[in-house]
């Protein structure tokens, strides 16, 4: 029975690593961090598979496991590191260049977001979760993640970085979202 449920937690592992690094990734801004956060997520849904396996979605249930860990790291002593606005060195410029010019651009924006308003803004618009489904990973009410998430856009809509990429589409409130 024990290496049956091995054997369905490794094959959730191999079928959903890559989608939870990318979001733990949007949560944290760092791809080391990312997989750190992922692997301690992933160990607590292990020590307690048979009732992440029987939960009507494991996925849903491991990416709130993912967002609290997460969370936790917050509330930890830790050293703090410092972001710059661009890299020291400019490169030739391509659209290699631009694409990671936007991202770092949106990186750095979503950094600048409390845990919380980041939290809701990249599972709501990068995951393209509903409200309800944010607020069932988040444990709060679908009108935090509301608020949340229109104070979360306000201050991604001041960020200089993002106004010029999206050539004022974001400032003007185009955007996505249900």
């Amino acid at each position: 029975m024990q290496a049956e449920l091995e054997e369905r937690f490794q094959e959730f592992v191999r079928a959903r690593w890559s989608h939870l690094v990318r979001t733990a990734y949007l949560l944290t801004g760092d791809a080391h961090h990312a997989e750190d956060l992922t692997q301690t997520a992933l160990a607590k849904a292990f020590r307690s598979w048979r009732r992440v396996a029987r939960a009507d979605n494991p996925e849903a249930y491991v990416r709130r496991m993912l967002v609290s860990c997460n969370s936790d790291r917050f509330r930890k002593r830790r050293v703090t590191e410092a972001l710059t606005a661009a890299p020291p060195e400019v490169a030739g410029r391509d659209e290699t260049a631009s694409w990671a010019d936007e991202r770092s651009a949106l990186m750095t924006a979503l950094a600048g977001l409390p845990p919380r308003q980041r939290a809701v803004v990249v599972l709501r618009y990068w995951e393209d979760l509903s409200e309800a489904e944010v607020a069932e990973a988040l444990g709060c009410s679908p009108g935090t993640v509301k608020s949340q998430a229109s104070k979360g856009l306000a201050k991604l809509r001041t960020y200089p970085g993002l106004v010029q990429l999206a050539g004022g589409a974001v400032a003007g409130g185009q955007g996505g979202g249900r």
